[in-house]
């Protein structure tokens, strides 16, 4: 089966994610400021997006005070404290990809399982007060279950 060269290729948003993954890793291996690099990506969103992860963020940070947080592909992210520093959960700003509203992912290491299928990425529109408790839940399921890790 044939697949066009369309279909094979990166869109432009995905290439920009790629080299800001690369220049991340080289900036994490000398040791950056992840809070301060995490910060300046969430004050560069638009300000709906920019509300919400602020708020996120501040909600993480009082949850999981362990993780570091960090960028990751150009999102803010938060991840296990340690050389591993894998990544537990992140927010991605609806400008991003151009999607019409933001998210909150959760990686296989956060372990969110619940049966045989289970939700791993959020559409977030507003910051509101069930919204919060929700993620809050999510965040502390996530940490939760790698305790002793």
């Amino acid at each position: 089966m044939a697949t066009s060269k369309k279909a094979s290729t990166f869109s432009a948003e995905e290439k920009s994610a790629m080299k800001e993954r690369a220049a991340e890793v080289k900036t994490q291996t000398k040791g950056g400021d992840g809070e301060a690099e995490v910060l300046a990506k969430i004050a560069a969103m638009a300000p709906d997006d920019q509300a919400i992860a602020s708020k996120f963020h501040d909600m993480v940070r009082e949850v999981a005070p362990d993780l570091v947080p960090r960028t990751w592909y150009g999102m803010p992210a938060y991840a296990t404290p340690g050389k591993s520093g894998k990544v537990i959960c992140f927010f991605q700003d609806a400008g991003k990809f151009k999607a019409r509203y933001a998210t909150v992912g959760f990686s296989d290491t956060a372990a969110l399982d619940d049966g045989s299928m289970w939700a791993t990425t959020f559409a977030v529109r507003e910051w509101s007060a069930d919204n919060e408790k929700r993620l809050r839940a999510l965040v502390t399921k996530a940490t939760d279950s790698r305790r002793g890790d």
